[in-house]
């Protein structure tokens, strides 16, 4: 997959995954780093094809009403430790990219995946 991580999650993230063979950026690799806009991350999404993974409901919102980013994963889980955060992710890695074959916008919670129309 490739991925676009958004600010609120852990660089070491984007750093494990690529470990596995996906083609993430985070956004400390922008050159406006974790200040990047998301009018920003949403263009940079489009124009490369990533999959923005975020816990910023603003880009649900601007998925809705602009159609972008190009894809989203939305991190719903609350406040939890980087490592439980990891562990979910990596859990659920094999599900969540099968999923992007079908459906442009995936929620992931404590509890289950819910792939949205």
């Amino acid at each position: 997959m490739k991925l676009l991580i958004d600010a609120h999650l852990p660089k070491r993230l984007a750093n494990q995954l690529r470990e596995i063979g996906h083609d993430v950026k985070h956004t400390l690799d922008l050159v406006l780093k974790n200040q990047t806009p998301d009018h920003e991350i949403n263009t940079l999404s489009l124009q490369e094809s990533r999959i923005v993974v975020t816990k910023d409901s603003d880009f649900v919102n601007s998925f809705f009403a602009q159609n972008k980013p190009y894809k989203l994963l939305l991190i719903s889980t609350g406040n939890i430790s980087n490592s439980e955060l990891e562990h979910l992710f990596f859990t659920n890695i094999a599900t969540i990219s099968t999923g992007f074959s079908e459906y442009r916008f995936i929620e992931l919670n404590q509890n289950t995946i819910i792939f949205h129309e």
